[in-house]
């Protein structure tokens, strides 16, 4: 089973400045279990996300034996054991279980991805069909990867945990001389500690980017709770990538960041919300929705005690009261020292 063209072309963007692109990350929360795996996908499609996402690697292709876990990878799975490789070990996910998953997403209506993290990896899912590559933070300064992705002449969309803007740029300069349009790339601001703390958040830094490099943005984001990824799409994300998991008490390095089903499906639809509030023409005037209650709640100049024909109008007969159907009190220096026109009893609205 290959992996299904996007409904839209323009894919990994919002649609007319609208829809943003929600990733629900699966990772490697999965845990080696297949059945958890599918039961990941079901929640991202309950949940209302656009891509359901997974991680495709060979341990022995992006770790030595040596390295050491990262503190936050200690800190969440507190087995005693340091070894990044032996983690990594366990969560590959096995080449039998993609087109499974694939069409098992197919049937829910989700689209599957998953971040190839090796040559090998980034072949089997080209060979898969994969109608765009994403890039980890970890390897935005690994540029034989940067640019063996960049040969296979998809979009791409990167994250830029860890990485400062001269990197960031350097990485986009390798995938656009090796073939990656500018626009068909997506820069994904991100901080990669599990979880972030709020203060290290910095999520002025996607406008930084947007407007430095001239590419359009995202965020990718590894704090507890929905906040931030909501206020990154009111600031202009075009795509948003969070953690997801069943239980965030399953062992493992990203659970604990993770938020769990009902979560996810909170901040897909306050991220539907807020693409609708954002998505005016920035024109400040009376909203369709909210032209009935003018009338209702302006006010218009009216009769403050029983005034006979003929009679001035002056600003102890007159006062202001709603509704606002008459002559507005804008004009109010233009109606004092006019003459009634007819009598008028308290509370009738003003003609002159």
């Amino acid at each position: 089973m290959k992996i299904q063209e996007p409904i839209s072309v323009n894919h990994y963007a919002r649609l007319d400045n609208m829809h943003t692109l929600i990733i629900a990350e699966a990772g490697v929360n999965h845990n080696g279990d297949f059945e958890l795996a599918k039961k990941l996908i079901s929640a991202a499609a309950k949940a209302g996300a656009d891509y359901v996402k997974f991680q495709t690697f060979k341990a022995d292709k992006i770790v030595s034996k040596s390295a050491k876990k990262a503190a936050y990878q200690v800190r969440n799975i507190n087995d005693g054991d340091d070894s990044q490789y032996a983690m990594l070990k366990k969560l590959e996910m096995p080449e039998e279980w993609h087109s499974k998953l694939i069409q098992f997403a197919n049937e829910l209506g989700i689209q599957f991805l998953s971040t190839g993290f090796d040559h090998e990896s980034v072949d089997f899912l080209d060979e898969l069909g994969s109608f765009l590559f994403k890039i980890p933070s970890g390897e935005i300064t690994n540029k034989p990867y940067l640019k063996y992705i960049a040969g296979k002449g998809k979009p791409v969309i990167i994250s830029t945990g860890m990485a400062n803007l001269e990197e960031i740029k350097a990485a986009l300069d390798v995938l656009i001389e090796n073939g990656v349009p500018k626009e068909e790339i997506t820069v994904l601001h991100c901080n990669t500690e599990y979880p972030t703390p709020m203060e290290d958040v910095n999520l002025l830094a996607m406008i930084t980017i947007k407007n430095a490099l001239g590419v359009k943005v995202g965020y990718s984001d590894h704090t507890q709770g929905i906040e931030v990824p909501i206020a990154s799409v009111a600031l202009g994300a075009t795509v948003i990538e969070k953690h997801f998991t069943l239980d965030r008490n399953l062992p493992g390095p990203d659970h604990k960041a993770s938020l769990e089903p009902d979560e996810l499906k909170a901040m897909v639809q306050a991220i539907r919300n807020i693409e609708k509030a954002v998505s005016g023409l920035g024109i400040k005037e009376p909203s369709p929705s909210e032209q009935k209650n003018i009338t209702v709640a302006r006010k218009s100049i009216v009769a403050a005690i029983p005034i006979k024909k003929g009679e001035m109008l002056t600003e102890e007969n007159i006062t202001v009261k709603r509704p606002g159907n008459g002559i507005s009190p804008m004009q109010w220096n233009e109606v004092v020292g006019k003459n009634a026109i007819k009598d008028f009893e308290p509370d009738e609205l003003i003609e002159v």
